[in-house]
Formats: structure tokens, sequence, C-alpha cells
């Protein structure tokens, strides 16, 4: 489980397709400095596990189904992503349950300066996902823990991203046309499962 809250951007140094799915390899510093062989690994907020540990690089391997619902197929040599280590017992859980089970990718449809480094950021996402989506509901976005500020029909959400998060994660690189990982609440999930059981 993850919170959303980035520890640390990375650089792809490579990405290898295979026949079935893909080889990534991840070099970093930051989360390296507990991560071991076989543990979980948030990158771009999709829960990978990390192997091929290196000295200032991991490795990890893409399901085929990883690369059906994500971003991290389309990633290049140099590309930067967003990392976060699993939450411990002793965590403080200061974004929202993450789990690293992308359900999605959504295209960004506008990515506005407000002023004083906060941006407006509105993505469209699978129409499937809507009926989990609320205003002031939490959505995670390339492993982002963000607020559901607006909500418009398609559904198009809109989010404020503050200074420190387009600095310290894969935002500050954003553009329109861009696709994000989206995992929607899974509390909104079971919630749906719940209530049609009645």
């Amino acid at each position: 489980m993850f919170t959303g809250i980035i520890e640390e951007l990375g650089t792809v140094a490579a990405l290898e397709t295979l026949s079935t799915g893909a080889r990534l390899r991840i070099e970093c510093a930051e989360v390296l400095s507990d991560l071991t062989e076989g543990a979980s690994i948030a990158v771009n907020g999709v829960c990978l596990t990390a192997v091929r540990i290196g000295k200032n690089s991991f490795g990890a391997d893409l399901a085929p189904e990883t690369l059906s619902r994500s971003n991290l197929g389309s990633l290049n040599r140099g590309s930067r992503v967003n990392l976060e280590r699993p939450v411990t017992p002793a965590t403080r859980l200061s974004g929202h349950i993450v789990q690293g089970h992308v359900d999605a990718t959504g295209e960004i449809v506008a990515l506005d300066e407000l002023g004083e480094g906060n941006w407006w950021l509105k993505v469209r996402l699978p129409e499937t996902l809507d009926r989990y989506l609320v205003p002031k509901g939490s959505i995670s976005l390339d492993g982002i823990s963000l607020t559901i500020a607006r909500l418009d029909p398609g559904p198009v959400v809109g989010v404020t991203v503050i200074p420190h998060t387009m600095e310290k994660t894969t935002l500050g690189s954003a553009e329109v046309g861009g696709l994000l990982n989206v995992e929607v609440d899974v509390l909104a999930k079971h919630v749906e499962k719940l209530l049609a059981s009645r």
C-alpha cells in the first residue's frame, strides 16, 4: 500500500520490450536506501516488484496487463518517473490509500498556470471510471495523491497542483496530450460491490 506522496524522481535507464511484457531499469538514490529484492515499489503509481537491485538503480519486470493499463510502456531512456516505497505500520498516511493497481490512463486536456507556482490540471478519464469520482474525493494520477476539485462530463477531473508537487513530481514536465496513470479510490469500488449485492 502507498500514500501517493512521491519520495523521489527517478530516471529510466532502460526499457527492454520482450515477446510478453517488458523489463524496466530505473536510476535513483533515495528509495534504494532500504529497497530489497522482491519488495514493492510504485513507479508512476504502478506497484512493481523490485529486482536486480544495484548501487544506483533497480529493475522491474512489466507484465502484459501492466503495459495495457498504464503509461509505462511508452517510457523512453531518460524519462522521469515518480517513485514511492510502500508504507510501514509507523508511516503517516499523508495522502490516501493508493494500491498501485492502475485502472487506466487519462489524457491531459489542460495544464494552466494559476500564478505563484500553482497550476490547474484537467484530465479526461474513461467513462467506466466516472461512477468512482466525486468532488473533493481522492484520485491518484501517476501515483500522486490529488483531490478532485472539479468534475465535468466526459468525465474530466480538475485538480489544483501546488508548487511543491510541480517541482517534485513528473507533473513539472507534463504536457497537454500526455497520458497519466489513473487509480480511483478503492473504497468506492468496495462500496459499489457491497451495494450491488443488496
